[in-house]
This record gives structure tokens, sequence and C-alpha cells, in this order.
């Protein structure tokens, strides 16, 4: 059963459109918004267990240096609205 989830990011200020457009060539990412507020990018992803969200996480989002801190919620449950 895939693990879905919504990852939050904050990045180096100026750098969101490069930071949502670098991750939205990641497999494993659906969607990805430029958002204001809080944080800066919010990405919904789509992993098959919890050590490919690790790896999506460890080396690919939290790797760029232009992302600051990552904040991820794993999907509980979810309702068609």
């Amino acid at each position: 059963m895939a693990i879905h989830a919504y990852v939050l990011l904050t990045v180096k200020s100026g750098s969101e459109r490069e930071v949502a457009e670098s991750i939205s060539k990641y497999d494993a990412v659906l969607e990805v918004s430029e958002v204001y507020g809080e944080y800066d990018v919010l990405a919904r992803v789509e992993a098959e267990d919890l050590a490919q969200l690790d790896n999506l996480l460890t080396y690919r989002m939290r790797s760029n240096p232009n992302v600051l801190l990552t904040y991820t919620m794993i999907v509980a449950k979810a309702h068609k609205g």
C-alpha cells in the first residue's frame, strides 16, 4: 500500500520557483505549489514505503542547498471532498 504525504518546505528567499521546479521532476512528487505563509513550497508525494519516502526527503529534497527546512505530514486517511 502506497504512502501519501504532504511535505512543506522553507527555502531561501527568492528560490521558491527554482525549488518548486526542481522537486517537481521527481517521480514520487505528484503536485507542487508555491504558497504564502510560514512555508514556501508544498509538495504532495507518494512513496511505496517509508524507506522510499526517507530517500526522497533525505537525499533529494533536503540535499538541495536552497531548502532550509522540511516538515512532513503522512496521510492517515484520505477523504474525497
